[in-house]
């Protein structure tokens, strides 16, 4: 069945978090948050951006991203016939960056096929290996360790199977070597965000003693040559975020041992399509992935999960429930996790949630029609 969407709208919701997240370059109290909805014959995808409200993760932030999806993209795949969401990428590959702008709305096709073709998304995107996703958490950067410790108690308690705390200079081998006193067996990572330099090397190495799962994107956000220097030197893994930004990225990183981990965000890559291409180059390669999160709304955290099924994914994910960020979420029923740390793949179309309209609407705080 071809795809000809006739109708796309763009909202900006604004919703506070439960807690403050604070990684090392900045600390977020609320999220601004564009989301896409693409419409044909009666039925709706949805698809999220999921780019932060400044431009310090990548080059992307909130309002740019609305001009982008508004301005470059929509005209570009509005009324256009696509056999398959699979050539929705190709469509606007052409425009420099802006991976987020341009992933969220790809999204939003990859869900209104599901729905088209009545069967959840995971399968239409050939997942299904996984239906139960085991989580982790990621946590942070606090006011003080104890306040840290007691996060962590409080997760691994609820049954989150690994642990991901932030560092960076002034908060990292100190931070994790009273985390591991307190949790000697907890699955734990660190995750700088870009935060260092190969001058920071000898200190990064004290990371070595911890038996830590990975250390994640230590340095320069788009840098593979300084990682494959700096994982010569540590038998901890490194784990790629920022730089890896398509398959090939990820293959010239895998030449270089640059890294043995790779984090895929759905935002990062553009969409699906490619984010199913790196996870093809790293499972060639037995390069294990894991799906990274980006404080999403319930749009974006369903997608996480449809991806988290497909069977490279062996690590546990930042996919966890939604009660983690929102009081309350814009999807029903919110995602949940178990007692085990686990999320169960849902059966119905698409990313499988129904919107919650009513709350939707009373957390959006502009719209756009493009038709």
């Amino acid at each position: 069945m071809a795809i000809r969407v006739e109708r796309i709208i763009l909202r900006q919701i604004e919703m506070p978090l439960v807690h403050f997240f604070e990684t090392s370059f900045s600390r977020t109290h609320a999220r601004k948050i564009v989301l896409v909805e693409v419409v044909a014959d009666g039925l709706s995808g949805w698809g999220e951006i999921t780019c932060g409200e400044h431009p310090y993760y990548n080059e992307e932030w909130t309002d740019a991203a609305w001009l982008i999806a508004r301005d470059y993209v929509a005209p570009r795949v509005l009324n256009v016939e696509f056999a398959s969401a699979s050539e929705v990428g190709a469509r606007t590959a052409h425009i420099r960056g802006h991976q987020m702008a341009r992933g969220g709305v790809e999204a939003a096709f990859w869900d209104l096929e599901a729905r088209q073709q009545n069967v959840p998304l995971w399968k239409l995107i050939g997942g299904g290996a996984l239906l139960q996703i085991p989580c982790g958490v990621s946590i942070g950067i606090q006011d003080s360790i104890p306040q840290l410790l007691r996060l962590i108690e409080k997760e691994l308690r609820a049954g989150y199977r690994r642990i991901k705390i932030k560092i960076k200079p002034g908060w990292d081998v100190d931070v994790v070597r009273q985390v591991r006193r307190a949790f000697a067996s907890a699955q734990l990572m660190a995750d700088a965000n870009s935060a260092y330099t190969l001058a920071d090397s000898d200190h990064l190495l004290q990371l070595d003693d911890f038996g830590l799962m990975m250390i994640e994107q230590p340095l320069a956000h788009d840098d593979i040559v300084d990682h494959a220097i700096l994982q010569a030197q540590l038998q901890t893994p490194l784990c790629l975020d920022e730089c890896i930004r398509n398959a090939h990225h990820a293959e010239q990183a895998i030449a270089l041992d640059a890294g043995r981990i790779i984090n895929i965000k759905l935002g990062r890559v553009g969409g699906f399509a490619e984010a199913l291409r790196i996870h093809d180059v790293c499972a060639e390669h037995k390069i294990p992935v894991w799906c990274g999160g980006m404080l999403e709304s319930g749009i974006g955290r369903a997608h996480n999960v449809a991806l988290s099924t497909l069977p490279n994914f062996t690590l546990p994910g930042d996919v966890s429930a939604s009660k983690r960020y929102w009081t309350r979420d814009i999807i029903v029923p919110e995602v949940e996790v178990s007692s085990a740390g686990t999320i169960a793949a849902p059966s119905g179309p698409g990313f499988g949630h129904a919107i919650d309209h009513d709350y939707l609407a009373s957390v959006t705080v502009r719209q756009e029609i493009l038709a």
